[in-house]
């Protein structure tokens, strides 16, 4: 696996992945701080592309992703990241939600598993999920992390 580091407004990330697709994006802090494996390659220039997307979302002008993903999961995380990837820049939905569309109305808890092992956060944006009564519940990056990128997404709506 190769990886490298952007920094951003929230921090340095970690990309991880090949030179096919992004396999993973961690977070600085957060209960899923994630950093590189000591197997990992650094590599920078296969990432070109991914830093390019990542910095223009941080500037407010790219608001959809258009890199090539290879998230890992289980059939069912599977289907709640291709949840995520449909929720559009600016918007949140609820974990009810997500499992509403997904056929499977009681399948909240669930849903919010699957979202917390989301591989590419950001790109794939589980932090757009929130509790039903509108308050934001637990997120990888830490929340502090998801109200930044919910505030960005607001602002440039």
């Amino acid at each position: 696996m190769y990886y490298t580091y952007l920094d951003t407004p929230i921090g340095e990330l970690l990309l991880a992945g090949n030179q096919h697709a992004l396999y993973e994006l961690g977070f600085p802090g957060g209960p899923k701080r994630r950093r590189a494996e000591p197997d990992w390659e650094l590599r920078d220039v296969i990432f070109t592309e991914a830093k390019s997307q990542i910095s223009q979302y941080f500037e407010g002008t790219l608001k959809v992703f258009s890199l090539p993903l290879a998230p890992s999961g289980t059939p069912f995380q599977m289907s709640v990241l291709e949840q995520l990837r449909k929720i559009p820049y600016g918007t949140t939905v609820s974990y009810s939600e997500i499992a509403l569309r997904l056929g499977k109305p009681r399948a909240m808890r669930a849903v919010g598993t699957a979202n917390g092992r989301n591989p590419i956060p950001l790109i794939i944006p589980c932090h757009r999920v929130i509790a039903s009564n509108g308050t934001l519940a637990g997120f990888g990056g830490g929340l502090p992390t998801k109200e930044a990128l919910l505030k960005l997404e607001q602002a440039g709506h």
